[in-house]
């Protein structure tokens, strides 16, 4: 019990409802860790401490109300939160305080989580590393040189360094998956629509979708448990109601692995430690076959559409940094000739990847091309002596996977001979999320990686 903050979301969760612990214990350990860890990861933006400290004695003199009752979380500075500063990582909106709570942070809240405060991202979330003019850079735990990538980058530098348990986030091209492999957490993609998130301008925008993120893989199904569920203001929200799957374990399933799929380059240091997945499934009882993909399809589909959503969402707002502008120019230069093609081809890849989901279980493949990198760079820009053409390429390797409306997992496989972490992604058949999570958990099971802590804070 010295250590409360690095116990699992489900532990914390079951000695708070069963009175072995108290929500304002458990709370304060938190606000002590991140006292000790925050000033030099910058993780959490906005802290609300008292606030925080009133829900836990409220929880405390209440009925556990649902599974994550007086569990604190973190919700990324994204979403509107109300009360609570908001600034999406823009200076626009440094003294923003929304009037009303997302939905994820309303389920949160109704299954009992605490807020503690906002975690740090890029700038409207745009990119796989976490800096912006209002608050600066999130350091890597692992590494406070190095990136913690992006854009859910501060809550996956909190979760790894014990000052939540649970974070939500969010994924365009990599946004819940980047930042889980670049701090050795574990972040969950879901099948778009299982997480609904209404929109009043971009409603059917699928390539977009909220997430769960935590240490463990059962925490994560806890979390999704907690915050999946149709919501008729989202019109391609699942009606399904999300329940793990009751079996454990993948033996006899049918695995692919693709070390690069179809053809882009991957740093060797993260080539060689998402090489040691397949013979882990392999003694798991999986049948592993490497594959050779083409998704190269996916790439003018990622980028039309997401250029159309930034000119859509964006492009009346004046003061918007680099990144952020540029995609809002590229989106004005859409036609709908270049949107008839980004369906077309978005169509035939579903229909292929459909074919190849009848017959393998789920594709295993590298998160991030890259391990983390310096902080102060602002992207990647070439690997293996290869130049990339601007900021996005380099995260190819998770944005084509966003394209299939599928639900994929960033769970830690190893690290690099400095101690970097890297993650492997587990994709499954679009809507097969509980299929996802159990292979994630097997594979996490199996190998330990997610025990390492970083070396400063232990």
């Amino acid at each position: 019990m010295s250590e409360l903050h690095y116990l699992t979301a489900t532990e914390m969760a079951h000695l708070v409802r069963t009175g072995q612990l108290s929500a304002v214990e458990l709370l304060q350990a938190h606000l002590d860790r991140i006292e000790q860890v925050n000033p030099e990861v910058n993780a959490i933006v906005t802290l609300v401490a008292e606030r925080a400290l009133e829900a836990a004695a409220r929880a405390d003199a209440a009925e556990p109300v649902g599974p994550l009752h007086g569990v604190p979380v973190a919700h990324k500075d994204l979403v509107d939160t109300a009360g609570i500063r908001t600034t999406y990582g823009s200076p626009l909106f440094a003294a923003n305080v929304p009037g009303r709570d997302d939905l994820i942070v309303r389920r949160l809240r109704a299954a009992g989580a605490i807020t503690i405060g906002k975690t740090n991202t890029p700038e409207f979330g745009t990119g796989s590393h976490t800096v912006n003019e209002v608050f600066g850079a999130t350091r890597n735990p692992y590494d406070l040189g190095r990136s913690a990538g992006g854009s859910s980058g501060g809550a996956a530098a909190a979760l790894a360094t014990g000052m939540v348990p649970l974070a939500d986030g969010s994924d365009m091209g990599g946004s819940l998956r980047n930042p889980a492999s670049f701090c050795n957490v574990v972040g969950l993609r879901p099948t778009p629509g299982r997480v609904p998130d209404p929109s009043d301008t971009a409603a059917w925008y699928t390539l977009a979708v909220p997430g769960p993120m935590a240490r463990t893989v059962d925490d994560l199904t806890l979390m999704l448990g907690a915050v999946a569920g149709f919501d008729a203001r989202s019109p391609f929200a699942i009606k399904e109601v999300f329940a793990p799957e009751p079996e454990q374990g993948v033996r006899g399933m049918r695995v692919a692995w693709s070390p690069d799929l179809g053809g882009l380059p991957v740093d060797p240091r993260t080539a060689a430690v998402t090489a040691t997945a397949p013979a882990v499934f392999e003694r798991l009882g999986a049948h592993v076959e490497e594959v050779a993909l083409d998704l190269s399809d996916a790439e003018d589909a990622f980028r039309i559409y997401r250029a159309w959503y930034y000119a859509l969402s964006f492009g009346d707002l004046t003061g918007l940094g680099p990144n952020t502008s540029w995609n809002v120019e590229r989106g004005r230069l859409v036609t709908g000739a270049d949107l008839a093609r980004a369906e077309r081809l978005r169509s035939g890849l579903y229909q292929r990847m459909a074919d190849f989901f009848d017959t393998y279980d789920v594709l295993i493949a590298p998160v991030s091309q890259v391990p983390p990198f310096p902080v102060d760079q602002p992207h990647v820009s070439e690997i293996n002596g290869e130049r990339l053409p601007d900021y996005l390429a380099w995260m190819r390797s998770a944005y084509w996977i966003s394209v299939l409306h599928a639900p994929a997992a960033s769970v830690p496989a190893g690290f690099t001979p400095e101690g970097l972490p890297v993650g492997v992604q587990i994709v499954g058949r679009p809507f097969a999320d509980a299929r996802v999570l159990r292979v994630a958990r097997a594979f996490e099971q199996a190998t330990g990686h997610g025990l390492r802590r970083p070396p400063l804070w232990g």
